[in-house]
């Protein structure tokens, strides 16, 4: 009987096996995270650069409702060139910064909803679904 036993633990013929089962999930994990959080950042990097675009383009206009107009038309003409982001759901405001006068501040919300990574949600903890981003600029010479 203990020659046996013996036997049985001294065979490595399925350890492969075992190791494999339990780490393939904690790898395909991580794997998914990447992926989603890669994605997420993509389109938050996407909306911070066609707020600040849209913030520079702002600086040709003479009046705020000029600015105003800018701004809507390059968000509108600009939001549909970025990979991640669908055009027909950024919203965006702008106008002078409350407090500073002499700033004008360009927002933009996307609603993220239609990414595909809340099919992970039951899996990976994810970011919000509203993505908000900013950008500032000065109005006139300096």
């Amino acid at each position: 009987m203990k020659k046996s036993l013996f036997r049985f633990s001294a065979d490595r013929g399925g350890v492969a096996a075992v190791e494999f089962a339990i780490v393939l999930p904690v790898f395909l994990v991580l794997m998914l995270g990447i992926l989603a959080y890669g994605i997420y950042f993509g389109a938050t990097h996407s909306l911070a650069q066609l707020a600040a675009d849209a913030a520079r383009a702002s600086v040709a206009g003479l009046s705020d409702a000029e600015r105003q107009r800018i701004v809507a038309a390059h968000i509108a003409s600009a939001s549909g060139d970025y990979a991640m982001i669908d055009a027909s759901k950024v919203v965006v405001e702008a106008g002078p910064m409350p407090g500073l006068g002499e700033h004008f501040r360009v927002v933009v919300r996307y609603d993220a909803t239609d990414l595909p990574i809340w099919q992970l949600e039951p899996f990976l903890p994810l970011p919000g679904k509203t993505i908000e981003r900013s950008a500032v600029v000065m109005r006139g010479g300096y």
